[in-house]
């Protein structure tokens, strides 16, 4: 009919950040495999959860007590995108963060990066993720920036405190003693961690 106008169900603008995410979702799966890494756990099991840090199924399944680290990632890189690109859209900032975690996922997934996680840390048998457990870690992060939006900055900082401090009490080891082994290892801590 002449002047009806059909309009699309989504407007294209509200669709762009979610089909970008979905891009990168995809395009960091295809990267990891390229890498190397397995589709899922080299047992043939696929798991929502593993609970023990000393199994040989952690980083393989989906979600593991290291899930909680990445959602703390997922606070920090609220707060930076909240102060660097603070007037973009949330969804945008939302895209840039499952961006900037993605390309973490590949980085944290090379050989130099497994490595170092075996001689510095207390992942001594860590032999990277598997693609469902990169998976799993950039979906935490994402989780971790939209709470952290909800909460604010204030609350954010308690809850990262104190996810910090029952990961320490649970596995001996939380994002910020990760990236202090990872940088500067401590003979004594990685003891400590490891029961040693």
């Amino acid at each position: 009919m002449p002047g009806l106008e059909i309009k699309p169900a989504v407007p294209i603008q509200k669709a762009a950040p979610w089909l970008a995410m979905a891009a990168i979702l995809a395009a960091t799966a295809f990267e990891l495999h390229r890498q190397g890494r397995l589709w899922r756990s080299a047992s043939g099991r696929l798991l929502l959860w593993v609970g023990d840090v000393w199994s040989s199924e952690n980083s393989q399944q989906l979600f593991d007590p290291y899930s909680a680290t990445h959602v703390l990632h997922g606070f920090i890189l609220c707060g930076l995108a909240a102060w660097a690109i603070g007037r973009w859209p949330l969804a945008w900032r939302l895209t840039a963060a499952i961006a900037l975690e993605s390309l973490w996922e590949m980085f944290e997934n090379t050989q130099f990066v497994i490595d170092r996680y075996r001689q510095a840390t207390a992942a001594v048998g860590y032999e990277g993720d598997t693609v469902v457990n990169s998976l799993g870690d950039i979906f935490s992060c994402g989780v971790g920036f939209v709470v952290a939006q909800r909460l604010g900055w204030r609350w954010s900082l308690v809850v990262f405190v104190v996810t910090e401090i029952v990961l320490i009490c649970w596995i001996r080891d939380s994002l910020l003693l990760n990236v202090l082994m990872l940088l500067f290892p401590l003979a004594g801590l990685k003891a400590w961690q490891t029961g040693t």
